[in-house]
């Protein structure tokens, strides 16, 4: 009894610290991981800004051109002459059309955007079908929460819980004299330890989520960092490819350009899927609400987070994937996508080491 004693005074003395709107409602507060995701709407206006100076380096690469086509054509020319052999005007046209592509390139970077932006429009698709049907499944399961004994007695429609429905469904309301003063006492310590118990389960679940969707937005603002980069630098390329020994940077250049473009849709099939795991595990944890009127923390949650923490490393694997479809880097990425992977990686351990200390206290 007095271990018990010990126990209630520490619920209520978290009860009082802790602000009780904190901790009133089951569902993950997802505020603050939605304001993350808008986000990325953010950095589409940002890319779509800075692709209209992606012609500001039209000159120098002209310049380039022109200076390469004078190279490239007088070492040609010289060279059958002195074979005294006839003179190949076909392959002499090659710095005039890198000069023309050089002249039109808005028109070209806009069209490689074009024809790869319907990738992108069509992955997103399946990313908003997965929110969607999540979106119902919260909806189901608030429903389901609405009508528990437990959220009707510790929460209600109010958020303060009802001493009423504590007495009618708990079974440990008294009936002596001092029946009011001790039924409101084991209201409010029962209240404190149900609110609690699914603090912890919203606390992981939200930095889980946070993390989740820092990790797409790291790899979607890298990706449109060096998207800029390259369609701002492209000029330069093609004006350098004009060289021998530069000849073969255009071609490179371009498969960067689809490789870096194709991480979003890589990145939103990624998505849908995890989409599609999330929506499994909210069915049965609404068939655990619907058996047992609770959804406290349990092997459920664990799952959940356990998937959660898997997408996040996910994520920053997705650079490595796309090099399967297209492969322009051999050791799997340049040093500052290395970078951003290992630090991905460990932001990654530190939620699975909340998430186990949290399993072995539990």
């Amino acid at each position: 009894m007095a271990k018990r004693g010990w126990v209630f005074l520490a619920l209520a003395g978290v009860g009082m610290v802790l602000p009780a709107g904190a901790w009133a409602q089951d569902a993950p507060v997802t505020g603050l991981s939605t304001n993350i995701k808008g986000l990325q709407a953010t950095l589409e206006h940002v890319y779509g800004t800075m692709m209209s100076h992606c012609g500001e380096l039209m000159g120098v690469g002209q310049g380039l051109a022109g200076f390469g086509a004078l190279l490239y054509i007088s070492y040609r020319v010289w060279g059958h002459l002195a074979r005294a052999e006839a003179i190949d005007f076909f392959p002499l046209l090659r710095p005039f059309a890198l000069g023309l592509l050089i002249s039109f390139y808005p028109a070209f970077i806009g069209l490689v955007n074009s024809v790869l932006q319907p990738v992108v429009s069509g992955t997103a698709a399946l990313v908003d079908d997965a929110n969607a049907a999540n979106t119902r499944l919260l909806q189901q399961k608030e429903a389901a929460l609405e009508k528990s004994t437990d959220w009707q007695m510790y929460v209600g429609p109010d958020g303060s819980g009802s001493l009423e429905k504590w007495e009618q469904y708990s079974g440990d309301a008294a009936s002596g004299a001092f029946s009011g003063l001790t039924n409101a006492l084991k209201f409010q310590l029962a209240k404190i330890s149900y609110n609690f118990r699914n603090g912890v389960k919203v606390a992981l679940s939200e930095i889980l989520e946070i993390v989740y969707e820092a990790a797409a937005l790291c790899i979607n603002a890298l990706r449109t960092f060096e998207l800029v980069l390259m369609a701002i630098l492209g000029p330069l390329v093609i004006g350098l490819s004009v060289f021998d020994p530069f000849k073969h940077v255009l071609s490179a250049w371009l498969g960067r350009y689809i490789n870096v473009f194709l991480w979003l849709p890589v990145a939103n099939i990624f998505g849908s899927l995890c989409g599609q795991i999330q929506a499994e595990m909210i069915r049965i944890d609404i068939q655990q609400v619907q058996a047992s009127g609770a959804t406290a923390f349990g092997p459920t949650d664990v799952g959940y987070m356990i998937f959660l923490i898997i997408a996040i490393i996910g994520y920053f694997c997705v650079p490595s994937i796309t090099n399967h479809i297209i492969n322009v880097f051999p050791s799997g990425g340049g040093s500052l996508l290395s970078r951003v992977s290992g630090a991905g990686r460990s932001a990654a351990a530190v939620p699975v080491q909340v998430t186990s200390g949290s399993s072995e206290v539990s």
